[in-house]
């Protein structure tokens, strides 16, 4: 059994639904005092209602940085300081190169790569002042290991984050504090929805495991590597696909 993070303070960005949303419902169900942050408060205000366990929220741009260093200090006198910052937030708006504005590949980079960046840089100085903490991104297989036609920026800013990981990995630890990222496969969330069924069973169709993610599956990961027993593990990403990245063709999977 993982150490519990029963009381620990948590920020989950994009937590009001989605992927954030399951990660904070995971954290909750700890025990972890969890702020869930995002820009609009309506869809806050009814995660928050809705996750059982000690969950609050603070509207945020996580592309701004006044903005986000506010939400980071406001957590941390909320809660009593700041243990485990998730940088969630992302946007996968699907347009492919010759088609796309580059505000939106502008965009793109600001919700999911440069809010890495200021997620980490907001939550220095409480990680400084407890002297430890933890990071955890949610990256993707998308841009690391595979690619969609319609997601060059999605895909540039996720293996981006992996890139920014790895020396952050570095300067963190004289604050005692580990940085790692989840890298999810397909999971079932409300942006999937919308594609219809049609394509979500092609998807699980690809899958190894036959189904796509659930958004706890994400969270799950994201505890661990908050927790005690992930203190000697940093700089590092784990896949969370269901086996999705392993075959090679589709006549692999027909196989099993």
């Amino acid at each position: 059994m993982l150490t519990s993070l029963q009381g620990k303070s948590v920020i989950v960005t994009g937590g009001s639904k989605g992927i954030g949303r399951g990660i904070a419902t995971v954290f909750a169900r700890q025990g972890a005092k969890v702020t869930i942050a995002a820009r609009h408060e309506d869809e806050l205000k009814k995660a928050a209602e809705e996750i059982e366990g000690e969950v609050r929220y603070e509207i945020c741009d996580v592309s701004d940085w006044d903005s986000v260093r506010e939400m980071a200090d406001s957590v941390a006198a909320a809660q009593g300081g700041l243990y485990v910052m998730c940088a969630n937030a992302g946007a996968f708006p699907q347009t492919k190169i010759v088609d796309m504005d580059p505000a939106e590949w502008d965009r793109v980079m600001a919700t999911n790569l440069r809010s890495a960046f200021l997620c980490v840089k907001a939550a220095i100085p409480h990680f400084e002042k407890a002297g430890k903490g933890r990071v955890v991104l949610t990256s993707s297989i998308t841009g690391p290991i595979t690619g969609f036609p319609g997601w060059s920026h999605y895909g540039a800013s996720k293996a981006g984050q992996l890139g920014f990981l790895k020396t952050a990995a570095m300067e963190l630890a004289r604050y005692k504090t580990t940085i790692n990222a989840v890298m999810p496969g397909n999971i079932y969330t409300e942006g999937l929805q919308d594609l219809g069924q049609d394509y979500l069973d092609t998807m699980a169709a690809s899958i190894p495991l036959k189904r796509l993610g659930d958004v706890e599956d994400i969270g799950n990961a994201a505890l661990f590597f908050a927790s005690d027993e992930a203190g000697y593990i940093t700089g590092q990403q784990i896949v969370v696909d269901g086996g999705q990245i392993i075959p090679e063709s589709l006549e692999a999977i027909a196989e099993i």
